[in-house]
C-alpha cells in the first residue's frame, strides 16, 4: 500500500480513530490498526498487544463511561516516515455522573495505512486498562 499523505495521517488519527472511539464504535476503531498492533500506555507501563488487546482495553472504556469525547487537537504528522503525534483533551462522564478531565499526548506510528504502533501518555490515571 502507498503511504499516506499528511492530511491522510491526520484524519486516520482524529477523524478515523478517535471520533469513532467517541462515538464507541468497536470495528471502525480496530479497522484503524494492524491485526499485530501494539498499544502501549507509556505512563502505566501496560501494553495491550493485537485487536484481542485492544478490543478488551475499548470494551473496558466503552462500558465504564457513558460520554466520551476527545478534542481540541494539536496534531503533527510526518508523511515520510509516517508518524503521527496529537497533544489533546479528554472528556469522560461515568454513569454516577463522575466527570473525568485528562490532557494526553498520542504518538501512531503507521504501516500499510494503519496504525502499528500507539503510545499514550496520560495527564491522570490510566483509563485504558
Amino acid at each position: 500500500m502507498s503511504q499516506l499523505t499528511r492530511d491522510e495521517l491526520i484524519e486516520l488519527a482524529t477523524q478515523k480513530y478517535f471520533a469513532n472511539v467517541d462515538r464507541k464504535a468497536m470495528e471502525p476503531v480496530l479497522d484503524c490498526c494492524n491485526e499485530d498492533v501494539q498499544f502501549t500506555i507509556q505512563t502505566d507501563n501496560l501494553t495491550h498487544s493485537g485487536h484481542a488487546g485492544v478490543r478488551k482495553m475499548f470494551e473496558n472504556l466503552f462500558s465504564g463511561y457513558e460520554e466520551i469525547w476527545h478534542g481540541d487537537f494539536e496534531v503533527a504528522a510526518d508523511e515520510q516516515t509516517q508518524t503521527v503525534c496529537a497533544r489533546f483533551n479528554v472528556y469522560l462522564k461515568d454513569h454516577q455522573g463522575n466527570e473525568t478531565r485528562l490532557k494526553n499526548c498520542n504518538f501512531w506510528y503507521v504501516e500499510n495505512g494503519r496504525f502499528s504502533r500507539v503510545f499514550v501518555f496520560m495527564s491522570g490515571d490510566n483509563v485504558l486498562r
